[in-house]
């Protein structure tokens, strides 16, 4: 049964007052795989009522009133995903469609939900304590660079309004605020939940807080916001982390320390909860939920990642902390799976934020917590690091075993470098013989080391060893299945010549990819800090950032070189990065050249051979070395520091 959308289903259910009324979003989809179907389902299994309106009309201020006020509180999220994401590209440009809403269709949601829907509440009840969660907020929980304006943002908390944000998972904070405020307590005055934020005068900052400079700082100062970002990651981790403090004009935020990670048994009890695995049926007039799709018949094993890329949110929401259901718990969800409308016997995916990580990368984190400032992984894996894929191979069999099943597929991200790490073949043969539908999803991301240091991602050679691996072992099983690449062009720290290099690197191991994600600088990561300052947190080195449309297009032209369309601009690049030599015919040439670039070579030649007849040579003053003209060399100017606007 659903959670009540409406006055009909509390009368039905006997409710006359909610605990709780949750505006999410998202399409209402009681699946756990969202995380509002996860919050409300774990709230009725502690028996409190909880109501979900689901995209309300921004239009109408009473339209988040159609199921009464909440008897303890408001919760507000924007969904499973950023709705500025949702709605708009890399590039900035609008979406027309939008896979968490009715029919996949955009404008359905505002931007910047949680901030809308709060004021909303604020407006309609503001006695009602009001809190919020989910990835939105999450990640903008600190003054932060927002890509859209182009400018430093204060906490998200400030513009909601909200009483208090969970951050992270929020499944023991959420209990734990219901909790307290089923016995009365003020919300005002609960401020030591773990994973929360709160707002208080800047004379009730607790003591003993690590402080990050001040918003009006790390708005107008670009090393005192990388200096913030890495405070702020440097100290969040659930064993060893410290309450965080950021001044917000006349406000002090408050950061308490992140949640403890749910045990096996407590995830267990998550993923056993009474979904429906489906959209709300008031969605099927209009063609359904798009987004349950992938995840239908896909099972979550695991939580956190390890891996930590600069460039993900994962480390800042989830945690870098791996931790996984009990392999009977997975079974039993398989089984229910197999019984469900429409199951045709396959399983889609058996993953998480990582399919292979199966346990914490080394014990030494169980006591201590996760190194600071390091990577498990990157540039080279630690030599603590644990590699055992047992465990999950066993699983993945006894899945394969079940009755119906056809089919067991991985689609949710391989850590190739992790895997190949792994001097035991079991999981690869396995890998490769039962679990991938012809096509192999990985992310080496670029082959450019300075790149990939960037990026927090292993160095190229990783990547090529496992692809010589793979390749082996599909040769000698007679299978016919491939790898495919996620590439990132425009990442902070490449440079065109990083672009040409990766160009070359993949019609060297012919690879051609169909799509070319463009760097997005999302709220909260590292990347987005370099991206915004030209500096590296952890250094504070210069680090060169392609901002232009112009720059962003002839690194992504690149990466596509090899088709007839992009050859002119690929010419250009190359042409700018001062490689003629990969301009014509035969091996070792990326691109032919076409009639433009032929009359300008035609041309500059007769310049040439007209200057030498004049006695002109070797006289210019305004070439670089060999005469190259100095527009066509790429320039390492270094980032000045400037203002943001505000």
């Amino acid at each position: 049964m659903f959670m009540p959308i409406s006055r009909k289903d509390m009368e039905e259910r006997g409710i006359d007052r909610l605990d709780f009324v949750y505006i999410i979003g998202d399409a209402y989809v009681d699946h756990p795989s969202f995380g509002a179907a996860i919050i409300s389902r774990i709230l009725e299994y502690h028996e409190y009522t909880v109501g979900i309106i689901a995209q309300p009309d921004t239009s109408d201020p009473k339209s988040v009133l159609r199921l009464g006020l909440p008897r303890l509180a408001w919760l507000v999220t924007a969904g499973n995903i950023d709705s500025m994401v949702a709605h708009y590209t890399a590039a900035k440009k609008k979406r027309s469609d939008d896979m968490y809403s009715p029919g996949g269709k955009g404008g359905r949601r505002p931007d910047r939900a949680a901030t809308v829907y709060c004021k909303m509440c604020r407006a309609a009840a503001p006695q009602i304590p009001l809190l919020c969660g989910g990835l939105e907020v999450s990640l903008r929980r600190f003054a932060h660079y927002d890509y859209w304006k182009d400018t430093v943002m204060e906490s998200v908390l400030v513009d909601t309004g909200a009483d208090i944000l969970m951050y992270g998972m929020g499944e023991h904070s959420m209990i734990e605020l219901a909790d307290r405020l089923a016995k009365g307590e003020d919300v005002r005055s609960i401020r030591d939940v773990r994973g929360t934020c709160y707002l208080c005068d800047p004379r009730e900052t607790p003591y003993g807080a690590v402080q990050c400079p001040s918003y009006a700082e790390v708005s107008t100062d670009l090393v005192q916001y990388a200096k913030a970002t890495r405070i702020q990651y440097d100290w969040q981790d659930e064993i060893y982390g410290k309450t965080i403090i950021q001044r917000q004009k006349d406000k002090m935020l408050v950061q308490n320390p992140p949640a403890t990670s749910l045990t096996t048994e407590e995830l267990d009890l998550v993923y056993s909860l009474p979904y429906e695995r489906t959209y709300h049926p008031c969605y099927e007039e209009e063609g359904g939920v798009p987004s349950i799709k992938e995840v239908q018949f896909s099972i979550t094993h695991n939580r956190g990642c390890f891996g930590f890329c600069n460039f993900c949110s994962i480390a800042l929401h989830q945690g870098r902390r791996v931790t996984c259901r009990s392999e009977e718990s997975i079974i039993e969800e398989a089984k229910k799976l197999t019984q469900m409308k429409g199951f045709k016997g396959y399983i889609h995916d058996v993953g998480g934020p990582t399919a292979n990580f199966r346990g914490p990368s080394c014990e030494k984190q169980l006591q201590y917590g996760l190194c600071k400032g390091r990577k498990c992984l990157a540039p080279e894996p630690c030599k603590n690091l644990h590699i055992d894929h047992s465990e999950y191979l066993g699983i993945l069999r006894r899945l394969r075993a079940l009755p119906r099943v056809k089919r067991v597929f991985i689609r949710s991200g391989i850590r190739y470098d992790y895997l190949i790490e792994d001097k035991d073949d079991e999981f690869m043969n396995e890998l490769i013989e039962h679990h991938i539908s012809g096509q192999l999803k990985v992310a080496p991301e670029h082959c450019s080391a300075a790149v990939l240091d960037k990026m927090g991602k292993p160095h190229i050679e990783a990547y090529k060893r496992f692809q010589r691996r793979f390749y082996e072992v599909t040769k000698r099983k007679g299978l016919e299945q491939y790898l495919i690449p996620y590439l990132m062009s425009s990442h902070p720290g490449s440079r065109l010549s990083d672009a040409v290099e990766l160009a070359v690197f993949l019609k060297e191991n012919h690879i051609h990819p169909e799509q070319v994600q463009d760097f997005y600088p999302t709220p909260g990561t590292i990347s987005t800090c370099m991206f915004y300052t030209g500096l590296d947190p952890y250094t504070l080195e210069p680090v060169y950032v392609a901002k232009t449309p112009a720059d962003k297009a002839m690194q992504r032209v690149l990466l596509q070189y090899f088709k007839p369309e992009n050859r002119r601009r690929v010419i250009e690049a190359l042409v700018r990065a001062g490689r003629r030599d990969l301009i014509g015919h035969g091996e070792g040439k990326l691109v032919p050249p076409d009639a433009q670039y032929t009359r300008e070579l035609n041309e500059q030649k007769n310049k040439a051979r007209n200057a030498k007849g004049n006695g002109k040579a070797g006289n210019s003053s305004k070439g670089g070395r060999h005469g190259a003209p100095r527009d066509h060399r790429e320039q390492a100017r270094p980032q000045k520091n400037r203002r943001g606007k505000h």
